[in-house]
């Protein structure tokens, strides 16, 4: 077969959700609404979190950052499945493909290390209360901030670039509706076990560790929840973390089935429909789950909205 990763003038072919050409109108308004939530919604916690004094706290700090990863995952998927869906055009250029298989890689690699990150910000909010102002001071937040987008962006160049290295044969078709790792590996004509094991240990370190560290975190969080003896209190600190739970047990549940399978059992039909998962409904849910559980962030909605009522 035809060896063609090598020509950047040919590009592949997004065959999405053709196979269902009954879905693809329903699927296109469907989309078209989560969308514009998802951009209304993580738009509106990013001002928020700005706007208001009271926001501007660690937690939300991080969960600022949150939204704008949410905003660019989306935004680097979501347009070019609508136009797949419209079936005006189904191809990418094999630069484009490349540079969006860097980008999901690298958003996503950054939402799992933030949500370390959050998650050990709850960790110092519930256990160690009287000193959570002095651990989790702004250069601190910063700092781990930044090595989150780093960490991410690193990891992203190492995998992008190993695939760039496997010479990809076979027809130009995707069986996917964007450029996603696995299907990529699909198309490798050669015996890749070497690279692959490479690029499991990546995935593993990006998306198996954070994910223990974050249930390794929580259970000293419920331990600390259940030694306290008011109720009221047990109530404020489970909401408190609660919805950050949430959010990692989606993001972690779809990243593992996606990332850490072998490539032959790897589904691609079964993947399209899960990628709709994390790359649409969690980045969508996130406001949702973060606004409607949380008394601060409500206060803060209403307080602009009261605002804008009496400019009026």
């Amino acid at each position: 077969m035809k060896n063609f990763n090598t020509s950047f003038g040919e590009g592949f072919i997004l065959v999405g959700f053709s196979d269902w050409p009954q879905l693809e109108l329903i699927l296109f308004v469907f989309i078209s609404i989560l969308y514009s939530l998802t951009l209304i919604g993580n738009t509106t916690i990013i001002a928020l979190s700005r706007l208001d004094p009271r926001l501007h706290t660690p937690m939300y700090f991080f969960l600022g950052h949150l939204s704008f990863l949410d905003l660019c995952y989306t935004t680097s998927t979501v347009p070019q499945l609508l136009i797949n869906l419209s079936r005006l055009d189904r191809t990418i250029t094999y630069g484009g493909c490349v540079a969006q298989l860097f980008i999901v890689l690298a958003l996503g690699s950054i939402e799992s290390m933030l949500l370390v990150v959050m998650a050990f910000d709850r960790y110092a909010a519930v256990c160690c209360p009287l000193h959570y102002t002095a651990i989790m001071n702004p250069l601190l937040c910063h700092s781990l901030a930044i090595a989150a987008w780093v960490g991410g962006l690193t990891n992203s160049l190492i995998q992008t670039s190993l695939m760039m290295a496997m010479p990809l044969c076979g027809l130009h078709y995707l069986n996917h509706f964007f450029c996603e790792m696995p299907v990529f590996l699909k198309l490798a004509c050669e015996d890749t076990e070497g690279t692959e094991a490479k690029m499991f240990v990546a995935r593993v370190i990006v998306v198996a560790v954070p994910a223990a560290l974050i249930l390794g975190s929580y259970a000293h969080i419920a331990q600390a929840v259940l030694r306290i003896k008011s109720m009221a209190g047990r109530r404020k600190a489970f909401g408190t973390c609660g919805s950050h739970l949430l959010v990692v047990c989606l993001f972690y549940g779809s990243a593992m089935y996606t990332y850490l399978q072998p490539t032959g059992s790897y589904s691609e039909s079964e993947g399209t429909f899960v990628a709709l998962f994390y790359t649409i409904i969690i980045p969508m849910l996130n406001p949702l789950i973060y606004t409607l559980r949380n008394k601060d962030m409500k206060g803060a909605l209403w307080k602009v909205l009261e605002r804008g009522r009496d400019r009026e």
